[in-house]
C-alpha cells in the first residue's frame, strides 16, 4: 500500500496552499482533485494585503503579478438619488487605509483559476502532480499502522478504479460540501438565519459609468450591486436575487444570465450597460455557517469552506483559506521533524477556529446591510473621509470604514497560548514583554526599514528571511557601546549546550553549504541582529561568531519612518523597544509574534526563550544533564 506524509483531498486555495508549504518542506505529498481540470475562470478573486504579504514571502507575487491583475486602492459607495432619479456617487474611501502600517495598501483581484496555476507551478517544481479527477470515498484512523495512522480510499470519478492509501495525516480542502467533514459527523452551525441568493457575472463590458474600474458598492431603489474591476479588462458584479426575508423565499431560486444583467441595468441608472461577452456566471445561497470542529484526532484535519462559509463580497473566504493552510503547515512541519509536542496541532483549530469566528460575525452584519436599499445621501450625508462632524453616517459605510484592519488581513489576533506569551502569560521570567513594547504576541510584526549591512542595501526588515518553517529571532541590540556586553552574553548563553539553540543544531555543521544564509546551524531558526548604529560603525566580524555566521542578516536601524519621524532607531521604535537598549522579537514561522523579552547583561535572556520554547519542544531545554536525566 503506497504511504505518504499527507493526503490532500481539493486542489482548491486552501488545500493547494498546505501542499506547496510541505512540499518546499520535503514531506511527501499526495493530492487529488475531483475536477478534470483546474479551475479555468471564476470563483474566488480577491486577494487581501495580507495575503500578498505572504505570497511575496513565498516567492510568488511576481508570479501573480505577471497576471496584470486589478488593483483597488479605493472603494466607491453609491446611493440613491432623491425621489427615485438614479444613483450618485456619496463618498469614497481607500482599501486599506493608511493607518494601517502596509506594503500592499491596496486588494489584488485576479481570478482563482490563475492563483491556482501559480501554486500548481510550484508543487510541479517540488515533484508533487495533482491527480484529476479523483475522489475521496472512505476514510479510518484505524492504528493498524502507527506511523501512517490514517488509511483513505480514493476512486476515479470516471472509471471507479479504486486505490488505498496510508498517511500521517489527511486534509479535506474539499468544499462547502465535505464528505470527510459529514463522515466524521462534524455539524456546521449556522450563525444567522438570514440567507441570500446572489448572481455573480464576469465579463467584459461597455458603460458610461464612471467608477467602473474601481470598486464600488452601489444601493439604489431597485436593488444592490457590487462592482469588481478585474484583469483582461473584465468587471465582476455581484447583484442580490432574492432574500429570505422576501415573501416568496425559496434558496434555490435561479436567475438567468438576461434577467441579472436587466437587474443591473436598473441598478446603475440613470447610467447605461452592455456586455461584449460573459466568461463566468454562477448563481448561489449564501448563508454564515462554521463547523464545531476543524479535527477531532489531531490527524484528519479541515479547513477553508469545509469549515467556514460566507459571502463573497467583503472577499475574505480565499484569503482566510490560505491562512488556514499556513497555520496547519507549519505546525505540522515541527511536529513531524522531532521539533514540537504534537499537542501543538490543538492550537490550529483554536486559532483558526477564533479568527473563523470574527469573520462569520462581521460577515452576518456586512451582508444584512449590503442587502439593504440604503438611505439617499440627502437623508444621510456624505460618505467621503472629508464629510462633517455633525452628519449622520450611512451604517454599511461605518461598518466598511471600521473594519478596513480585519479584511485587510492585518487584524486577525491569535490570543494568549503556547505561543502567544502575553503580559500576562505566568512566566517566570521578569523580562517577558518589557514595559513600553508596542507589539502584541499573537499580532503580526510589524514592518520595517533598515539597511543591511553585508551590502548597504535597503530592505524590508520582516521580508527578508522567506517562509522556511523557522522561528525568526530578531536581536534589537540597540546602541552596541551601550549593549556590547549583553550581546556577548546572549551570543555565549545561546551556544550553550542545553540552550534551545544548540539542542536543535543542524547534526553535521560542517556539511552546512557555506551560502546558507537563513539556517546555518538549524532549520528551526534563523537569527536576524539590528543595531541602533550608522551601518558604517558596525563590523561583522567583531560579532560573536554565531551572530556573525548570519552576516547577511546583520542591520542598521537608520531608515527614517514617517510613523515615527521623532524616532532615532525607527525599526526599535515601531516595536516599542528601548532604542538604546534593545530587546529581542520571537516571531513564530507564520510572522506572527510569538513572545518580547529585554536584552539584558547575563544569561536572563536565552532563560526567558529558554522557557518560553521548553512549553512546546521536544527535547528538554534551559537545564543541566543531571536535570534532563530526571
Amino acid at each position: 500500500m503506497e504511504t505518504y506524509d499527507i493526503v490532500v483531498v481539493g486542489a482548491g486555495p486552501v488545500g493547494l496552499v498546505l501542499s506547496t508549504y510541505l512540499a518546499r518542506w520535503g514531506y511527501k505529498v499526495k493530492q487529488i482533485d475531483n475536477r478534470p481540470e483546474p479551475t479555468a475562470t471564476g470563483r474566488a478573486d480577491g486577494i487581501q494585503p495580507r495575503s500578498l504579504d505572504m505570497l511575496k514571502n513565498m516567492g510568488l507575487k511576481r508570479q501573480i503579478m505577471a497576471y496584470e491583475p486589478a488593483r483597488v486602492y479605493e472603494v466607491a459607495f453609491w446611493d440613491p438619488l432623491d425621489q427615485g432619479k438614479g444613483i450618485h456617487r456619496t463618498g469614497t474611501w481607500a482599501s486599506c487605509p493608511k493607518f494601517i502600517d502596509s506594503r500592499h495598501p491596496f486588494t489584488t483581484l485576479l481570478h482563482q483559476g490563475h492563483i491556482e496555476r501559480v501554486f500548481l507551478a510550484d508543487l510541479a517544481k517540488h515533484g508533487v502532480e495533482v491527480e484529476r479527477p479523483w475522489t475521496i470515498t472512505d476514510f479510518s484512523n484505524n492504528g493498524k499502522n502507527s506511523e501512517y495512522p490514517v488509511e483513505v480510499e480514493v476512486a476515479h470519478v470516471d472509471t471507479k478504479q479504486k486505490k488505498r492509501l496510508r498517511a500521517k495525516y489527511l486534509f479535506s480542502g474539499e468544499g462547502a460540501k465535505s464528505m470527510v467533514r459529514e463522515k466524521l459527523g462534524i455539524q456546521i452551525r449556522h450563525k444567522d438565519p438570514i440567507s441570500h441568493v446572489w448572481g455573480v457575472m464576469d465579463g467584459v463590458i461597455r458603460t458610461n459609468f464612471p467608477d467602473i474600474k474601481m470598486k464600488c458598492t452601489i444601493h439604489s431603489d431597485s436593488g444592490s450591486i457590487m462592482v469588481i474591476p478585474r484583469e483582461d479588462n473584465m468587471v465582476r458584479l455581484y447583484i442580490q436575487i432574492a432574500s429570505s426575508t422576501d415573501q416568496n423565499w425559496d434558496p434555490r431560486m435561479r436567475a438567468s444570465e438576461e434577467q441579472v444583467m436587466e437587474s443591473a441595468k436598473k441598478i446603475l441608472k440613470p447610467y447605461w450597460i452592455e456586455w461584449d461577452r460573459v466568461e463566468w456566471y454562477s448563481v448561489y445561497p449564501i448563508g454564515q455557517g462554521i463547523a464545531d470542529r476543524y479535527t477531532l484526532d489531531n490527524r484528519v484535519f479541515m479547513g477553508g469552506d469545509a469549515c467556514h462559509t460566507h459571502s463573497p463580497k467583503a472577499g475574505q473566504g480565499m484569503n482566510t483559506a490560505f491562512l488556514d493552510a499556513q497555520n496547519l503547515a507549519w505546525k505540522i512541519h515541527h511536529v513531524e521533524s522531532g521539533f514540537a509536542d504534537r499537542s501543538i496541532l490543538k492550537s490550529y483549530e483554536t486559532e483558526r477556529r477564533s479568527v473563523a469566528e470574527n469573520l462569520l460575525n462581521f460577515d452576518a452584519q456586512y451582508a444584512a446591510l449590503f442587502s439593504q436599499r440604503q438611505p439617499s445621501a440627502g437623508e444621510i450625508g456624505q460618505a467621503s473621509e472629508g464629510a462633517q462632524k455633525n452628519q449622520e453616517e450611512n451604517k454599511f459605510v461605518a461598518l466598511f470604514k471600521s473594519s478596513c484592519e480585519f479584511t485587510s488581513g492585518y487584524g486577525v489576533a491569535y490570543g494568549p497560548n503556547l505561543f502567544n506569551w502575553h503580559h500576562q502569560h505566568p512566566a517566570r521570567s521578569f523580562l517577558f514583554h518589557p514595559e513600553g513594547t508596542a507589539l502584541r504576541p499573537g499580532r503580526i510584526l510589524p514592518p520595517a526599514n533598515v539597511i543591511r549591512v553585508a551590502d548597504a542595501n535597503e530592505v524590508h526588515l520582516e521580508e527578508e528571511i522567506p517562509t522556511n518553517g523557522s522561528f525568526r529571532i530578531y536581536i534589537f541590540a540597540g546602541q552596541q557601546e551601550l549593549t556590547k556586553q549583553a550581546v556577548a552574553d546572549f551570543a555565549g548563553n545561546l551556544t550553550k549546550k542545553n540552550s534551545f539553540y544548540s539542542a536543535y543544531q543542524h547534526t553535521n555543521l560542517e556539511a552546512v553549504d557555506y551560502h546558507e544564509r537563513h539556517n546555518p546551524h538549524s532549520k528551526f531558526f534563523t537569527l536576524c541582529t539590528i543595531f541602533a548604529d550608522e551601518r558604517s560603525t558596525i563590523e561583522i566580524a567583531q560579532l560573536p561568531s554565531v551572530l556573525a555566521r548570519y552576516n547577511t542578516h546583520v542591520y542598521a536601524d537608520v531608515v527614517p519612518d514617517m510613523r515615527v519621524l521623532d524616532a532615532k532607531a525607527t525599526a526599535h521604535a515601531k516595536m516599542g523597544l528601548n532604542q538604546d537598549r534593545g530587546g529581542v522579537v520571537v516571531v513564530r514561522p507564520d510572522a506572527y509574534v510569538g513572545c518580547v523579552v529585554s536584552l539584558v547583561e547575563g544569561s536572563g535572556t536565552v532563560d526567558a526563550l529558554n522557557e518560553y520554547f521548553a512549553s512546546f519542544t521536544t527535547k528538554p531545554v534551559g537545564v543541566s544533564d543531571a536535570q534532563a536525566r530526571l
